[in-house]
């Protein structure tokens, strides 16, 4: 799953260079800390392996017995995948490669002081509560481009690239002005979570536009559950992706395009502050404010147990609440519904991505091998085995084979369907963590009845500004 709530101990771009000039680390201003450190004489030099014969069966020519170490962010898709399906097809490919597993919920707290020493593993799974910064990686060197991988021919299909085996927009979302360094691997689609067998049972209907979903949520409240939730302790992100899908919805795919590329006034405009003031209606009539102090998995269990109708998620809600799920519960997902009679996009439109990123490390002993475990992850026993392990599609096109998915995948995927040519997407929470985590904040103040629209928008742009002048910020477009 992808929630990356803030978190104190990320360094951000800013904090690596004004740290890295303070013990005079930088040579020019676009140097930085982890790359500084990485050769600057730590303890142990970090000497890459060689490189192996290629072959057609080893494209990337990979040193068949050079170790591979790989780190799982053990959170809503566990780290099974990898231990039995993506690692014994690297080592069915390099038997002779010793492969080191480790899964965590605390990459950042686990990684950080290896970047900065110039000891990285391999293969990272970068997702969790304590994701490290992607933009910052990236600026800072420490990402290995991807573009060998993607042109070397899949494992399926040598006539066909691994580019061409995965579904369309996957390499972009992973790209940094044009470079691709993120493999984002879950086909992942965005909208509001509710239980098929709860709106059953009352005759109640997903509604589709605004006033039908205020009058459901007023007979919602009626009935003694609260109409809407979401965790405000560590899972902002979830609302502030659906006030943006709002906006985006209101107004056009322009409005997070143009949040993302730093545009002047992007966060001000009448479409995001439309969307901001209707859900903070939500927030005072339909939210219970306790839930602000709640982590996203408190929110889902009082969701499972009936006491909360609708909740707002990515589709990696199923299987991460697999273990609490009553029998019969039935996950349903909605799309946000429409605002207003003049939207610029359908009511079916949705946010939909490639999402759950991982990484290989250019300063890493065996990037090459990092990277032929990205190819078996896409082949297509690694896309079908991923998805009977998780129950979620992955981003290879018909890697699913015939697994018939659970009731919540099903409708999330028949959503994608209806939402056809309006599907959008957003990238500024990958490029800028700060603003991320401002966001977060402003979305809390908001939805908790703290500031209103305007100081929402004038809040979160206000930090926009900031690191769109901040020179130490690397800057990304789309």
């Amino acid at each position: 799953m992808s929630v990356s709530p803030d978190s104190s101990s990320d360094l951000s771009r800013r904090t690596v260079l004004r740290r890295a000039a303070a013990v005079g680390l930088l040579a020019t201003p676009a140097a930085g800390l982890l790359s500084a450190c990485a050769t600057s004489g730590g303890d142990e030099k970090n000497e890459t392996v060689g490189t192996g014969t290629k072959t057609a069966q080893n494209p990337l020519g990979v040193k068949e017995d050079a170790p591979i170490e790989v780190v799982i962010f053990n959170g809503g898709y566990g780290e099974k995948y990898a231990t039995d399906v993506h690692q014994p097809l690297y080592k069915k490919a390099f038997p002779k490669a010793e492969i080191k597993h480790q899964s965590t919920q605390a990459i950042s707290t686990i990684l950080q002081p290896r970047f900065a020493s110039g000891q990285p593993p391999e293969f990272v799974n970068n997702s969790g509560e304590k994701s490290m910064d992607f933009g910052a990686l990236v600026a800072d060197g420490q990402l290995q481009d991807l573009t060998e991988l993607w042109d070397a021919p899949s494992v399926d299909d040598p006539s066909k690239k691994v580019r061409d085996t995965v579904v369309p927009g996957t390499v972009d979302v992973g790209s940094f002005n044009g470079k691709p360094y993120v493999l984002y691997y879950v086909s992942t689609v965005f909208g509001i979570w509710y239980s098929g067998k709860l709106f059953k049972a009352n005759s109640w209907t997903a509604p589709k536009n605004w006033d039908e979903f205020t009058k459901l949520c007023d007979a919602i409240k009626a009935k003694g559950i609260t109409p809407f939730g979401y965790a405000g302790s560590n899972a902002a992100y979830y609302m502030w992706n659906v006030i943006l899908t709002q906006a985006a919805k209101v107004g056009g795919e322009e409005v997070l395009k143009n949040i993302d590329n730093l545009e002047d006034g992007a966060w001000k405009v009448d479409a995001v502050k439309q969307a901001a003031a209707a859900w903070a209606e939500i927030g005072a009539k339909y939210l219970d404010k306790s839930y602000e102090g709640l982590k996203h998995t408190d929110v889902q269990l009082q969701h499972n147990q009936g006491k909360v109708a609708f909740y707002p998620s990515g589709d990696w809600l199923e299987g991460e609440q697999k273990k609490d799920t009553p029998e019969g519960f039935e996950y349903q997902m909605m799309p946000v519904p429409s605002l207003t009679a003049s939207d610029k996009l359908s009511a079916a439109a949705v946010r939909a991505t490639a999402g759950e990123g991982y990484f290989v490390s250019a300063k890493s002993k065996n990037p090459r091998g990092g990277m032929e475990y990205m190819r078996q992850m896409l082949s297509k026993a690694g896309a079908k085995g991923f998805t009977e392990v998780v129950k979620a599609p992955s981003v290879v096109s018909g890697g699913a084979g015939d697994y018939e998915f659970p009731p919540g995948v099903k409708s999330s995927q028949a959503a994608l369907a209806a939402a056809g040519k309006d599907v959008v997407n957003l990238f500024f929470d990958g490029w800028y963590k700060e603003l991320d985590k401002e966001a977060r904040t402003a979305t809390n103040e908001l939805m908790f009845g703290r500031i209103k629209a305007d100081a929402f928008v004038e809040r979160i742009q206000k930090k926009a500004d900031e690191i769109k002048k901040d020179s130490s910020v690397t800057k990304f477009k789309r």
